[in-house]
């Protein structure tokens, strides 16, 4: 009895000094709270998703109330940013025009994870003459630069839905669009391009995770392919994959902007922070306050997804000490 009591507390002394097992998400998540310039950036992000969804009482105006006799008024104590050339308050078509900035980051980074995910793990598993047409089909997809598949895209929805025809296809598809502000087809450009690089990644992740031990284990003891896949593999290419994909957001966020810059984003008067650039860079010599705003917004929002990006990207590297 002497000797088992004995035992005994000598376990428990090891099982004390022996360090508990930490997972990998746990482990992500204390180096990201440990990072300075990610929690800075999330914050920030934090904010700017408060200020979309309460721009209807945060902005002191609405996007289209505008006087003649505050046309390109410059910064007072009534206006703090300014008008533009229509009399319109700058501060609150900037705090409506995150709402579009942030919808086509989330909805950019949600439409590609999804289909890049899919697409790269039917590919990788099942390999052979499937993995062979799927990748060819990206392969074909690469070789038109993303920029320009976009405007064409653009360039097609503007020019064939823009006639109202209602109870046909065309009109339906004009009209969901017309009620997004011209959101739909920009969500549907970027999300027909967005995919390529995220599928091509899962795939090859896919490919050296089903080779792995604890994967050939699970086949020899009969597991099912729907157990293979989504027990065993695709918890291994998450992480990964998130990481990729945060990077990718303020990629979704120059898009829109760009395309709005160039006449072909949001619909006219929905506020866009590259519609604002357009509508301000002809007078900024004169009225520099026109373009400086929405180019601090752009700005400030990109650094706080790159740095939270960043962030992201760090804490999931395995070479990471804890």
């Amino acid at each position: 009895m002497f000797k088992e009591r004995q035992i005994r507390r000598e376990i428990r002394k090891l099982s004390r000094r022996t360090p508990k097992a930490h997972s990998l998400w746990r482990d992500a998540w204390r180096r990201l709270i440990r990072n300075k310039a990610a929690i800075a950036g999330g914050l920030i992000i934090f904010a700017l998703i408060i200020i979309a969804a309460g721009a209807n009482w945060i902005a002191p105006y609405t996007y289209t109330e505008g006087r003649i006799q505050d046309n390109y008024l410059h910064p007072n104590s009534e206006h703090w940013m300014g008008c533009d050339f229509m009399g319109r308050d700058i501060m609150s078509r900037i705090i409506y025009g995150a709402r579009i900035s942030l919808s086509a980051a989330f909805v950019g980074a949600l439409t590609s994870f999804f289909i890049g995910v899919i697409y790269g793990l039917t590919s990788g598993f099942f390999g052979g003459k499937v993995d062979n047409v799927m990748m060819r089909f990206v392969d074909i997809m690469f070789g038109f630069p993303t920029l320009i598949l976009i405007i064409l895209l653009m360039v097609y929805f503007k020019s064939t839905f823009s006639v109202i025809e209602p109870g046909t296809f065309r009109g339906v598809m004009s009209a969901i669009d017309r009620s997004m502000g011209g959101m739909f087809f920009i969500f549907i450009g970027i999300g027909v391009t967005s995919w390529l690089g995220m599928a091509r990644l899962i795939r090859g992740m896919v490919l050296s995770v089903r080779e792995k031990e604890y994967v050939e284990a699970a086949r020899a003891v009969g597991a099912p392919r729907t157990r293979l896949l989504f027990r065993h593999i695709f918890p291994n290419v998450l992480g990964p994959a998130i990481v990729a994909q945060a990077l990718q957001i303020p990629g979704f966020i120059l898009y829109e902007a760009f395309l709005s810059f160039i006449g072909l984003g949001v619909n006219p008067p929905t506020p866009s922070w590259g519609m604002m650039l357009s509508e301000g860079y002809v007078g900024m010599r004169s009225h520099f306050h026109l373009v400086l705003w929405p180019a601090v917004a752009i700005s400030i929002t990109l650094f706080a997804f790159n740095f939270l990006g960043d962030g992201v990207r760090d804490a999931f590297d395995p070479r990471q000490t804890r």
